[in-house]
């Protein structure tokens, strides 16, 4: 799995975040035995045979309660329009079509170049991935900033190899930044690149 954490300023802390979880997480815990005991009394009052094995009281304690409502706000919940609004996480997940220009120095003339890039992304995980004729990169590391007069803004590095039919390029690292609209349907930004290709230029995004 290539997905890896990112950094989240100006969002609610994951921290406390956790800790609201914890507090939900016993109080249904706490709700759910009390229903089962309460349904297990009931029955014996009407002379049914009933019995609550310790095991099940152990799966709905707040332990697995709690593991499961993170899996769940993970991997779809933040997504949820009242939820995100209280998260303030941005949703970038799906594909994007890329256009970049490629600025002229003293070793590399200007040209365009066109791609597509693919964000999967979860409530603590994300991958930017970009692909053109010619290579594809994949993030390392990244981080999501609110910027509340232009939007949000996403900072990545990422690690670009080219294609085996490129010998004439070279694998590199680099950086970008990219500031997305508030309705995060457009972005606009800047990549630099060095430790093998030493090239700047810009790119401009669009969500399919």
């Amino acid at each position: 799995m290539l997905e890896h954490e990112y950094t989240l300023l100006g969002g609610v802390s994951r921290l406390k975040i956790g800790r609201y979880l914890a507090l939900v997480s016993a109080t249904v815990s706490g709700f759910i035995v009390f229903v089962l005991l309460s349904s297990v009394d009931v029955a014996q009052r009407f002379g049914i045979a009933a019995s609550l094995p310790p095991s099940i009281l152990s799966f709905v304690g707040a332990g697995t309660v709690f593991t499961a409502l993170s899996w769940i706000l993970n991997r779809y919940a933040w997504r949820w329009k009242i939820i995100n609004s209280l998260l303030q996480i941005p949703d970038l997940a799906g594909k994007w079509i890329c256009t970049g220009t490629t600025m002229a120095t003293d070793s590399n003339p200007p040209f365009d170049w066109s791609g597509e890039i693919i964000v999967i992304q979860t409530w603590d995980r994300i991958r930017v991935r970009l692909k053109t004729a010619t290579s594809a990169s994949n993030s390392r590391s990244a981080a999501l900033i609110k910027d509340e007069a232009d939007g949000w803004r996403l900072f990545y590095s990422y690690r670009n190899e080219p294609n085996i039919d490129q010998p004439e390029l070279s694998a590199h690292r680099g950086f970008s930044e990219i500031l997305f609209d508030p309705g995060l349907n457009t972005g606009s930004g800047e990549y630099f690149n060095g430790h093998g290709r030493y090239t700047f230029g810009t790119m401009s995004l669009e969500r399919v």
